[in-house]
């Protein structure tokens, strides 16, 4: 602890990310990326951008992308925020959107930087406990709060709550607001954009990371009714007024109207993953049901941590969490055939 630090500093814990080790010829399945690159149309929307336009600052509100996302969603430009990366777009709603002296919701096995947030910004939190099948029952978050959150499908276990239960559950709590972060959505759900109309306590926050290929850029975004977007405007401008250059603009709107490339690597990543689960099942392990680009999987004879020690031996990184509740998960990645056929070989060895 320095003598110049802010008080709050020496108590805050930070999120720990994926490793991104700089070793080559690894199979790397622990960091949710995308096996294939960004849209071909997306990479030329950012080449043309480098010029000598870059000595003038990017448009602040991103209009370009946000028009984008409003046509692809079919939305309002008013209903849609962007900013740099789910995550800023997310600490944005934590800190103008859950600072109401009541607990903010969420699963106990869920997002990390969650509770990252809410000591960042001094929000109270109660952690829910999913059920045995690792599953959000809705039932569970009546009870007084200041806000709700949850990722759909969740992180890490992938399982997906449907449409309906995230109904129940903004019709149960209209006071407070329900951000549903659709991180992994496009690899197996269907997004809860669909209800934000009748719905005025509904965020739902999107990433342009994992289905869109674009992890290396930076993008996220909102879709909620003008009023909770005017709040995450309002705490922009008085962070960062200019959140998003002008390659990520441009990239990102090129990857929203590239509709056929988006929809045909995530089928190939869809057809992968559930040729991964067969496999895993056949070799012992069993697999939670997932709707996205990665596994959660136990095998009741191996200890995981010792599963993924074995494994980096032999070059092959998944994520492992030593949270007690699924200290004997592995979260991997949905790679290209190549590295989930190299993970399925090795696995093989180990075993």
């Amino acid at each position: 602890m320095s003598k110049f630090w802010s008080p709050f500093v020496k108590d805050l814990v930070p999120y720990v990310p994926g490793e991104q080790p700089k070793l080559s010829k690894l199979v790397k399945l622990n960091t949710n990326e995308n096996p294939y690159g960004p849209s071909p149309k997306a990479i030329a929307a950012m080449l043309a951008e480098l010029s000598d336009d870059l000595r003038l600052y990017p448009d602040p509100n991103g209009e370009r992308l946000k028009q984008a996302v409003a046509d692809y969603y079919g939305v309002q430009t008013a209903q849609v925020f962007v900013g740099n990366g789910s995550d800023e777009v997310l600490a944005h709603a934590f800190h103008g959107l859950f600072q109401h002296g009541k607990p903010l919701l969420f699963p106990d096995v869920s997002y990390s930087f969650y509770p990252v947030y809410c000591g960042l910004y001094g929000i109270e939190y109660e952690a829910i406990a999913l059920d045995q099948q690792f599953q959000i029952q809705v039932e569970d978050y009546a009870r007084p709060n200041g806000g709700i959150i949850f990722p759909n499908p969740n992180a890490p276990t992938g399982r997906l709550l449907a449409l309906d239960a995230i109904e129940r559950l903004l019709q149960a709590n209209p006071d407070s607001v329900v951000l549903v972060d659709e991180a992994y959505i496009d690899f197996g759900g269907v997004t809860a954009i669909a209800l934000v109309d009748r719905y005025p306590n509904l965020l739902v926050t999107q990433t342009l990371s994992k289905s869109r290929s674009l992890a290396g850029l930076r993008v996220g975004l909102a879709v909620g009714q003008p009023e909770l977007i005017e709040a995450l405007e309002r705490i922009k401008n008085s962070f960062n007024s200019y959140p998003l250059d002008r390659m990520a603009i441009a990239g990102a709107a090129a990857a929203f109207e590239d509709k056929a490339y988006f929809q045909r690597t995530c089928q190939a990543v869809i057809d992968s993953r559930e040729q991964v689960v067969e496999q895993l099942s056949g070799l012992g392990f069993e697999v939670l049901p997932s709707a996205a680009n990665f596994i959660f999987a136990r095998h009741p004879q191996r200890d995981a941590g010792e599963l993924a020690a074995a494994l980096r031996e032999h070059g092959v990184i998944v994520r492992h969490f030593k949270q007690q509740r699924i200290a004997q998960f592995l979260r991997i990645t949905i790679g290209a055939p190549e590295q989930n056929e190299a993970l399925i070989e090795t696995l093989k060895q180990v075993l």
